[in-house]
C-alpha cells in the first residue's frame, strides 16, 4: 500500500505530538513557498480539522482538489465536511477519492475504513462497526489488523458512553466485544493515518479497554467479575505495558478498592451466616491482596462454619504467618483443629492464643484474656468431677477394650488420653462454654461400669491370675470364658469398664477386702448395668427356668438384684433370657414376677428397692433361706441392704458375724422386729438368733382393728381405764430411749410382765417341753422350749426372776397404723381406721384419744420374749421353739416399763 500521507519529518513530529499550531505554521511556510503544492494544502486541511477549524479546513481541501484532484485531497474534504455534520457530502467526497485511487485495492479498503469511521463519528455507531465487519468479510487483507483495532476502538467508545449513562451491563458488553477483537498489532499499516487524521490513540488501547471493563464491573457492584476481568487483563498484557507507571498506579488502586469491597461483602455475608458467599468474597479479596491477616482469619471462620476444617486450618496458618504476634490466628487454628478432631493440637493452639493475649502490648487485648478459660483450669474442674464420680466406683475395674485391670488412678490416666477428655478440654474455652453439667455427663458416661452377678463355679480367675494380663489372652477354659464373655458383652453394650468379684478384689489385702464388701452394694446400685449370668439356664429356655437357677438361692446375689437400677439376665450361651431384648429386665413384668416367685421378694421391692435399716424383719426373711460358701458371708452379704458398715473378719464364724450385723441394724434403726423369732439363741447375745433361718417364718401379725371395733374398744376403755392412767402410760412410753447395744449387751426398753406361775404341761417333740405360764396382766401363755424349768407358783416363787416382756416399738404411739405396719400376708381391709399422727390431734382431747388408742393397740396379741435373771443380776433370753404369743388381759397392769440389759 502506498502511504496516503506524504509528510516531511518535521511536520509529522509536530502533528503526531498534537502541536497543531506548529504543524500548521510549517505547512503554511511550505504553501507560501509553493503555492500550488496541493499536498501541503490537503495536509494543512487535516491539521486544521484536528484543531476543529472546519471552515478553514474545508477551504484548504477545496484548494488542494482545485490544484490537483487526489485521494488525500478528497479525504481532507470529507473530513472537513464531516466536521460540519455534513455526512452525506463527506461520504460523496470519499466516493470521488475512489476515482483517483487508480484502482489500488489497499487504497480503496482504506477509504472504506475511513467512511466507516466518519459514519461512526456522526453518531451512527453500530452502522460504523457493521461497515468494518462487512469490509473484513468481503476479503481479509493486510489491513485486517487495522480494521479490528478500529472496530475495537469503536466498541470502547460505545462502552464509555454507556458507562457515563450508568448502563453498566451494556457497557460491559461493548468492552467485552472490544476485548474479543484483540490483542492489537500497533505496527499494522494504516494505524498512523487513523491516529493523525482522527486522533485515535491505539498505543494503550488494549490495556485501556481491559481497565474500562474492570471499572465498569466494579461500578456495577460485580466485584468478583471485576477481579476475574483483572486477572484476564494481567494475563494478556505484555510486560512493557505492565511496567508502565500509569498501569502500576492504577493496578494498586484498583486492587485496593476491589479488595476492600470484597472484604465488606464478605463481612456482611458472614454476619448473616451465608458462609459460602463469605468464602467467595474473602477469596476474591485475598486474590487481590494476600497480605491481610484479618481476611484469612475471617475466611477461616467461614470455612470452619462449613466444616471445611482443612481449608480453615490453612487460612489460620496463613494468618499466623502474616501476624505471629496476634492471638486471633491461633484462635482460628484452635477452632479448625477442634473441628477436625485433632484435640491435642487444638489445645496447644488455644494455649498459645492465651499467651499471645497476655503478652499483647494493647491493654484492650490483654483485658480480653479474662473471658477465656485456660485448659489447666478446665482440667481441674474435670478432675473434681472425676473424683466425685469415682467416690462410689469400685477400686479396680477391667478395661473391656484391652481386657486389663485398672485401678482408679490408671482409669483416670486412660481417660485423659482419650478423645473424649481432650474434646472436653478443647471445647471449654470461655466462661460461656463452661458447662459443668456437660462435664459431669461426659465424665459419668466414660467412667460408668457394668457389674457381673453370677455364682462361683470351679477355679474362677482370681486377681493374681489376671494381674498384668489381658483377660482376653487367658486360656479360654471355663470359668475363664465366663469372664471373657462378660467383658465382651459389656463392651458391646457401650461400657468401657466392667467388674467381677472374682478378679477385681485383692482378697489377700484385708483393708481392700473390707472396703470392697462394705461398698459392694453401692457399686451395684451406682452401676449403669448389671449383667446376671445364669450358667444353669439353657438357651431358649421357657419361663420358669430363672426360678430354678441356683443363682436365686445364693446369699450374695440378693443384693446383686436388689441394688441395681438396670439389670439384664443372660442364659448359658450368653443370649438374653426369654429373648427379651429390652434394655432393662426390671421393666419386664414376666421376668420380675418369676423372680418374685423364686425369691419371695415383692416385685415392688425388686424394682425400686430402698436400702437402709427399715423393714428389717422383712429383709431378714428374704435372706433367711439363702446359702453362702463361707459362713460369715451370710451376714456380710447383707451389709449394703441394711446400709451398715462392719469390720470384716473371716474366721469369726457365723453367729458372731450375724450378731454384729443385727446389733448394728437394731442400734441404728431402733427396729425391734429383728428380735421377733423363735429358735436357738446366739452365743453373741441371747436376744439374737444363732441362725438367720429363724426369720423364714413370718412374724406374728396382730389382728386388724376395724373402725367399729376401735370405737367399741375406746368406749370400753374409757369406762374401765382412767384417762390419767392412759395419759401417763402414753407419756412414759413416749420417753423410752431406743434400744442400744454395747459390749454385746442389749439395753432394751420393754413393757414387763413378771411370771407368777409356771406349770409343765407335756413333753414336746424332739425333747422340747411345753409350759403353761401365768403373768400379771396377761392371759395365760404357752411356752415351748428345750430348756428345763422348775415349776413355780405364787406360794412357791422361782429361784431366778422370770419375765415375759414386750419389746417397746415406738410405732405403737400412732406414727402409723399397727395393722398396716405389721401385716405381711394381706393388706388391711378398706374400712380399717387410719391412725393420724399425734401432732395432728388438737388439744388435750386429741392427746387423750391417742392415749386410749395406744392402750387399745397394746391389748392386741404380740410376740413376747422370755427373760430370766441370772445370779449376777443380768438377764438372758430363754429361747423358745415357737413364738410366745401373749395378750394383755388387764391394761391397768401395764405399769412396769423399763430398760432391761440383756446378755
Amino acid at each position: 500500500m502506498q502511504p496516503l500521507l506524504e509528510i516531511d519529518a518535521q511536520t509529522y513530529v509536530a502533528w503526531k505530538g498534537e502541536y497543531f499550531s506548529n504543524a500548521e505554521w510549517i505547512l503554511s511556510k511550505v504553501i507560501g513557498a509553493r503555492v500550488n503544492d496541493h499536498g501541503a494544502f490537503a495536509i494543512r486541511a487535516l491539521v486544521r480539522a484536528r484543531r476543529l477549524q472546519w471552515n478553514a479546513a474545508l477551504e484548504d481541501a477545496q484548494m488542494s482538489i482545485n490544484i490537483l484532484p487526489t485521494v488525500i485531497g478528497y479525504v481532507a474534504l470529507s473530513i472537513a465536511l464531516s466536521g460540519q455534520s455534513n455526512c452525506e457530502d463527506a461520504m460523496h467526497g470519499l466516493d470521488l477519492g475512489f476515482i483517483d485511487g487508480n484502482g489500488d485495492v489497499d487504497t480503496i479498503r482504506l477509504l472504506l475504513l475511513l467512511k466507516a469511521i466518519i459514519v461512526f463519528n456522526n453518531g451512527q455507531g453500530n452502522e460504523g462497526i457493521a461497515r468494518i465487519t462487512d469490509l473484513i468479510k468481503a476479503r481479509p487483507g493486510n489491513d485486517t489488523p487495522l480494521c479490528r483495532s478500529v472496530q475495537a476502538y469503536m466498541y470502547a467508545q460505545l462502552g464509555m458512553a454507556a458507562m457515563n449513562e450508568q448502563e453498566y451491563d451494556r457497557a460491559v458488553q461493548q468492552f467485552t466485544s472490544a476485548i474479543n477483537l484483540g490483542p492489537f498489532d500497533m505496527d499494522s499499516t494504516g494505524i498512523g493515518t487513523v491516529l493523525l487524521v482522527f486522533g485515535w490513540k491505539f498505543g494503550t488501547l488494549w490495556r485501556d479497554i481491559h481497565k474500562r471493563k474492570c471499572e465498569t464491573l466494579y461500578a456495577a457492584d460485580r466485584t468478583n467479575e471485576a477481579v476475574e476481568s483483572l486477572h484476564t487483563m494481567m494475563n494478556q498484557l505484555d510486560e512493557g505495558t505492565k511496567a508502565m507507571k500509569e498501569t502500576k498506579d492504577w493496578l494498586v488502586d484498583f486492587r485496593r478498592r476491589c479488595a476492600q469491597t470484597s472484604k465488606t461483602l464478605g463481612d456482611e455475608a458472614l454476619r448473616v451466616n451465608n458462609y459460602s458467599e463469605a468464602v467467595d468474597q474473602y477469596s476474591a479479596a485475598l486474590a487481590l491482596d494476600p497480605s491481610e491477616a484479618d481476611i484469612f482469619i475471617k475466611r477461616s471462620e467461614a470455612r470452619a462454619a462449613m466444616a471445611k476444617w482443612k481449608d480453615a486450618l490453612e487460612d489460620a496458618e496463613h494468618a499466623i504467618g502474616l501476624d505471629p504476634s496476634s492471638p486471633w490466628g491461633y484462635e482460628r487454628k484452635h477452632a479448625a483443629l477442634h473441628g477436625a478432631q485433632e484435640y491435642g493440637n487444638a489445645i496447644e493452639a488455644f494455649s498459645t492464643m492465651l499467651l499471645k493475649l497476655e503478652d499483647s502490648s494493647d491493654p484492650r487485648i490483654r483485658q480480653l484474656r479474662h473471658q477465656y478459660v485456660s485448659p489447666a483450669d478446665v482440667e481441674s474442674v474435670i478432675q473434681r468431677a472425676i473424683n466425685k464420680t469415682l467416690q462410689n466406683s469400685p477400686l479396680r475395674l477391667i478395661d473391656t477394650t484391652t481386657g486389663r485391670l485398672c485401678d482408679r488412678d490408671e482409669r483416670v490416666k486412660v481417660f485423659k488420653g482419650t478423645p473424649d477428655f481432650k474434646e472436653l478440654v478443647s471445647s471449654t474455652t470461655t466462661n460461656a462454654t463452661f458447662d459443668h453439667e456437660r462435664i459431669a455427663e461426659v465424665v459419668m458416661k466414660y467412667f460408668r461400669h457394668a457389674m457381673l452377678s453370677h455364682r462361683w463355679e470351679g477355679k474362677e480367675p482370681l486377681l493374681s491370675v489376671v494381674q498384668d494380663k489381658s483377660v482376653y489372652d487367658l486360656e479360654p477354659v471355663y470359668p475363664v470364658t465366663k469372664l471373657q464373655s462378660f467383658c465382651q458383652t459389656a463392651r458391646d453394650a457401650g461400657y468401657t469398664w466392667g467388674w467381677s468379684d472374682t478378679c477385681c478384689i485383692d482378697k489377700t489385702n484385708s483393708v481392700e477386702l473390707q472396703q470392697s464388701l462394705n461398698s459392694m452394694f453401692n457399686w451395684y446400685h451406682d452401676s449403669s448395668l448389671t449383667v446376671v449370668y445364669l450358667s444353669d439356664v439353657p438357651p431358649s429356655s421357657k419361663p420358669g427356668a430363672l426360678a430354678r437357677s441356683v443363682w436365686t438361692t445364693r446369699g450374695w446375689t440378693l443384693q446383686e438384684f436388689l441394688a441395681p437400677k438396670v439389670i439384664r439376665f443372660f442364659a448359658k450361651d450368653w443370649t438374653l433370657y426369654l429373648n427379651d431384648g429390652s434394655p432393662n429386665h426390671k421393666e419386664s413384668t414376666a421376668i420380675m414376677e418369676e423372680l418374685e416367685d423364686a425369691t419371695g421378694v415383692a416385685a415392688q421391692a425388686l424394682i425400686g428397692f430402698h436400702l437402709g435399716a427399715t423393714e428389717v424383719r422383712e429383709k431378714l426373711q428374704w435372706a433367711s433361706n439363702r446359702v453362702t460358701t463361707v459362713q460369715e458371708d451370710i451376714a456380710y452379704s447383707l451389709l449394703g441392704i441394711f446400709d451398715v458398715t462392719l469390720i470384716v473378719n473371716y474366721g469369726e464364724r457365723k453367729q458372731k458375724a450375724l450378731g454384729r450385723l443385727l446389733e448394728a441394724v437394731v442400734s441404728r434403726s431402733g427396729d425391734v422386729t429383728a428380735l421377733d423369732w423363735a429358735g436357738r439363741s446366739s452365743e453373741y447375745n441371747s436376744c439374737l438368733p444363732a441362725d438367720i433361718t429363724v426369720y423364714e417364718a413370718a412374724a406374728c401379725a396382730p389382728s386388724f382393728v376395724r373402725r367399729e371395733e376401735m370405737e367399741t374398744l375406746l368406749s370400753g376403755l374409757r369406762s374401765s381405764v382412767a384417762a390419767e392412767m392412759a395419759l401417763a402410760l402414753y407419756d412414759k412410753l413416749d420417753r423410752q430411749p431406743p434400744p442400744r447395744f454395747a459390749n454385746h449387751r442389749l439395753t432394751l426398753p420393754c413393757i414387763v410382765f413378771p411370771l407368777t406361775a409356771l406349770t409343765k404341761r407335756t413333753e414336746g417333740r424332739f425333747g422340747s417341753k411345753v409350759y403353761y405360764a401365768t403373768a400379771d396382766g396377761l392371759e395365760d401363755v404357752e411356752i415351748t422350749t428345750e430348756d428345763t424349768f422348775s415349776p413355780f407358783s405364787p406360794s412357791r416363787p422361782p429361784r431366778w426372776e422370770t419375765l415375759l416382756v414386750r419389746p417397746w416399738n415406738r410405732d405403737l404411739l400412732g406414727a402409723a397404723d399397727l395393722a398396716s405396719r405389721n401385716a405381711i400376708d394381706a393388706p388391711p381391709p378398706s374400712d380399717a381406721i387410719p391412725t393420724p399422727s399425734l401432732q395432728s390431734s388438737a388439744g388435750f382431747d386429741g392427746l387423750q384419744k391417742e392415749a386410749y388408742k395406744l392402750v387399745a393397740r397394746l391389748k392386741q396379741r404380740f410376740t413376747a420374749l422370755l427373760l430370766m435373771r441370772g445370779r449376777s443380776g443380768e438377764y438372758k433370753r430363754i429361747a423358745s421353739d415357737h413364738d410366745i404369743i401373749a395378750q394383755v388381759r388387764d391394761v391397768n397392769k401395764l405399769t412396769d416399763i423399763r430398760c432391761i440389759e440383756i446378755l
